[in-house]
């Protein structure tokens, strides 16, 4: 049955049926797939449907009005006239609301049609090759964005920029960046983001100087893609110049910008500015309030990231797998089990429960909450185990004392086929350590750059340090230190200090502290050892140095406050 607003609009048109009419407004006051049905009977039977330009207000309508594109594939087969305005229209369509692989399956069968694509077709499809890491397909259409002659078009060009950084492929971005000759705020957003998602943070930062210093004024959109590389480096004074940007451009109350700030705040150490900006947005999404709870949680303010939570649930909002992570972590480092298991109920309610990201930090949180039980259910209970859910498990099994079981773990591990990475091998490392399992983190130090190809890093090697000297390998130990393929730093020194502190090596313990740079926790290690040989002289000195540091410490906060 028809609405009385289409059935009004029909007697007002009826003259016009059997002659020249376009449908346009009749198509214009579809609120409904319904009603757009109705119109589309209509216009196969008067014949419109041959009319390019009401084919394509048809498309674009259901579209809008389907919650699939469905009903909208339907109409454009069975069409028998389409222009390339059409097929971009499916193609856009299809780029948009997914599922974007149909979008490269049109834009192929376009071009078998014979009709040659124009920019539109180009930036939509290079999209979809984006959002689908479709690399190949993309490589195959920059060929022919080559052929045609389109290469110089800035719009496909950024997209190709995207395109490439999203598969991985930072080199080949930055060449469709080099190649663009005239650039736009859209090229110069397409750089920064694509190495910032590759990981180039410095490199990010880099060209958004350039792009600044060129004059060209970045918008919203330029200022979310730098202030991830801001929060990891935690280069807060660049993030706060890139703040002022957005208040001196009038974009600092858009959404996504101030999620990005509250982010960059919170990981800067900076709770009470990333809060005071929540407080301030008159909107929130979803994103806004895991930003805001995730804050909390990486400063340790773990009872404001539960309170908030709360809140959350009170107002009705959903949460996803990104805010239940927060929350679990936050359970953790409260040490709260009983709160950690009404958490995980509340996760099983909601169907999370075999997410990864959430069961692995399950895992964690039962661990620090001294549940090594319930963190083995949860790890047993998985269908697909992770690099991360193995490491989770190995470090909860080795955190508690019980390395043994850590390195059967390790073993299964490996013969699941599960290559570990370097966290894992922190695991193993911290296993080792706290069972005094020497020789076993002696070769599994080896086996990371022999095997694995995994560069110790400095954590690694403190980790190394710290089992040799605890062990009463002190000698070997120094040895260690001598021949790392790395620099050490003080951390290192530190752990070895501590070792000779344990078994009262005074002498290796003067030689070690001659060698490193001055530091206040070393002051301290050798106060308590001088103290314990009865050299009160040197702890006098000591003491006096301590003293002197910390007056040097509290004259410079006296005087960047005054100033």
């Amino acid at each position: 049955m028809l609405s009385h607003s289409l059935r009004s609009l029909l007697e007002k048109f009826q003259p016009l049926f059997s002659t020249h009419f376009r449908f346009n407004e009749l198509l214009d006051s579809c609120s409904s797939l319904s009603q757009l049905k109705q119109v589309h009977a209509l216009i196969l039977t008067n014949g419109s449907h041959k009319s390019l330009p009401v084919s394509t207000k048809l498309i674009n309508k259901a579209v809008l009005l389907s919650p699939t594109m469905e009903y909208a594939r339907q109409m454009f087969d069975a069409m028998p006239h389409r222009d390339v305005f059409l097929w971009n229209t499916l193609i856009r369509s299809y780029s948009h609301l997914g599922p974007c692989k149909e979008a490269i399956f049109t834009y192929r069968n376009m071009h078998r049609s014979g009709l040659s694509p124009d920019t539109y077709t180009f930036t939509s499809v290079v999209r979809s090759c984006a959002m689908v890491s479709a690399l190949q397909e993309g490589k195959q259409v920059h060929c022919n964005v080559i052929k045609i002659g389109f290469d110089v078009d800035v719009y496909i060009q950024s997209s190709l920029v995207t395109m490439y950084a999203q598969n991985g492929e930072p080199l080949d971005s930055e060449q469709a960046f080099d190649d663009i000759v005239v650039r736009n705020v859209v090229t110069w957003t397409s750089m920064v983001a694509a190495n910032v998602q590759n990981g180039y943070l410095i490199k990010g930062l880099k060209t958004f100087i350039e792009m600044i210093t060129s004059g060209t004024k970045p918008n919203a959109i330029t200022l979310v893609s730098v202030l991830p590389a801001c929060a990891s480096l935690q280069f807060l004074n660049m993030g706060m110049l890139v703040h002022g940007l957005g208040v001196k451009l009038g974009v600092d109350s858009y959404i996504s910008l101030t999620n990005s700030l509250i982010a960059l705040y919170g990981k800067c150490g900076n709770v009470k500015i990333a809060r005071a900006l929540f407080d301030q947005m008159e909107a929130r999404t979803l994103v806004s309030w895991n930003a805001m709870i995730a804050s909390y949680e990486h400063n340790n303010s773990n009872e404001a990231a539960i309170q908030l939570f709360n809140t959350m649930q009170e107002k009705n909002i959903s949460f996803d797998n990104i805010t239940m992570v927060s929350v679990i972590s936050a359970c953790a480092g409260l040490g709260s089990l009983d709160m950690g298991k009404r958490v995980h109920e509340l996760v099983k309610r909601n169907g999370l429960d075999s997410n990864v990201p959430i069961t692995n930090a399950l895992i964690d949180m039962y661990s620090k909450c001294g549940s090594l039980d319930l963190a083995s259910n949860v790890f047993y209970s998985l269908s697909h185990r992770s690099v991360v859910s193995w490491t989770s498990i190995i470090s909860a099994y080795a955190s508690h004392g019980y390395g043994k079981e850590a390195m059967y773990l390790f073993s299964k591990m490996k013969e699941e086929g599960i290559r570990p990475n370097s966290v894992t091998f922190m695991a193993i490392l911290t296993a080792c350590r706290h069972s005094g399992l020497i020789e076993e983190g002696k070769k599994h130090f080896k086996s990371m750059s022999e095997d694995y190809f995994i560069i110790p890093g400095i954590d690694h090697c403190v980790s190394m340090v710290d089992l040799l000297g605890k062990n009463g390998e002190l000698v070997e130990a120094y040895e260690f230190i001598q021949n790392m393929p790395i620099q050490p730093d003080v951390d290192v020194w530190v752990a070895l200090l501590s070792a000779c502190r344990i078994h009262g090596d005074i002498e290796l313990a003067n030689r070690i502290y001659q060698i490193t740079p001055r530091n206040v926790v070393c002051d301290v290690i050798m106060i308590d050892m001088y103290a314990g040989a009865d050299i009160w002289g040197h702890v006098a000195r000591l003491r006096t140095c301590l003293d002197e540091k910390k007056m040097k410490r509290i004259c410079g906060h006296t005087f960047v406050a005054g100033f």
